[in-house]
């Protein structure tokens, strides 16, 4: 019985699920600060599930055999993240000094990336694989012209509009964020908006409406050639690559009923 428990998939992925809830409260300051008691209680409880996964570590080694355990890589995975979590159990130890609280909570955290075993429950999930690696090949080019654009956008942007409005485009890198921030259609009214302003206030004028109006045409060229062409592209060719293999069994259904009804044209030919 207690070997058959940990090594029932089913019972550990719903172990991974509730040490999850227990991290993600964890999590809470207001919980920390309202009840010091139930914090520390939920600590325990969370290495309570360290020795879990360390004894379905164990358990399943023995039954499995150390090659066959191995070979199986969400095994090494959950292997690994079993491993980085050890030093926490430290704080179990009485008289005996834990480690650093930060250092315990980013092994805290490796255990949460134990959530993507789920994804193996997916129906059809190697198929969707290897379809999103195929999506990742073919968008690759337009994510490198993409890059290629922002970088060259930064530079006539950091060029122009440093003076101006130094916390957008102070100098090329932080420029190349707040460019790319444009082609996700933020702050495309704003960021214009103040521009202009820091116009204004340097030269201690209006702006004039040539320079309002060549603004705002600039950033409207930016966010049409990067966010709405280049973004729109990128998802295109992504999503495209994804649904292929659909498509490709949809063609082949349509080419066999073609071929079946070529051969029914020849039947009524015959008997005709």
């Amino acid at each position: 019985m207690f070997k058959q428990f940990f090594i029932n998939e089913k019972n550990m992925m719903m172990a991974i699920a509730i040490n999850s809830i227990i991290i993600f409260l964890l999590y809470f300051p207001q919980i920390h600060e309202a009840n010091h008691s139930l914090y520390k209680g939920l600590e325990y409880v969370d290495l309570i599930f360290v020795l879990v996964f360390l004894i379905e570590a164990i358990v399943k080694i023995k039954h499995l055999g150390f090659k066959t355990y191995f070979k199986d890589n969400w095994n090494v995975f959950d292997f690994f993240i079993v491993v980085v979590s050890l030093p926490a159990l430290l704080s179990f130890i009485p008289f005996f000094a834990a480690p650093h609280t930060s250092f315990v909570k980013i092994l805290r955290l490796g255990r949460m990336v134990r959530l993507f075993r789920f994804l193996s429950f997916i129906p059809r999930m190697e198929i969707i694989m290897v379809g999103l690696s195929r999506a990742l090949k073919a968008s690759v080019f337009v994510m490198i012209a993409l890059i290629f654009l922002n970088f060259i956008l930064a530079l006539f942007t950091c060029h122009f509009y440093s003076d101006v409005a130094p916390e957008y485009f102070y100098d090329p890198a932080v420029s190349m964020y707040y460019i790319f921030q444009l082609f996700t259609i933020e702050g495309w009214n704003e960021i214009p908006q103040v521009v202009i302003e820091g116009h204004d206030e340097m030269y201690g004028e209006d702006a004039s409406s040539l320079f309002a109006g060549a603004t705002r045409f600039y950033f409207i060229l930016v966010v049409l050639s990067g966010g709405i062409f280049g973004m729109s592209l990128a998802n295109a060719v992504f999503v495209d690559e994804m649904t292929s293999d659909n498509n490709k069994e949809v063609e082949d259904r349509l080419e066999e009923m073609k071929v079946q009804i070529n051969e029914l044209k020849e039947m009524l030919r015959e008997r005709g």
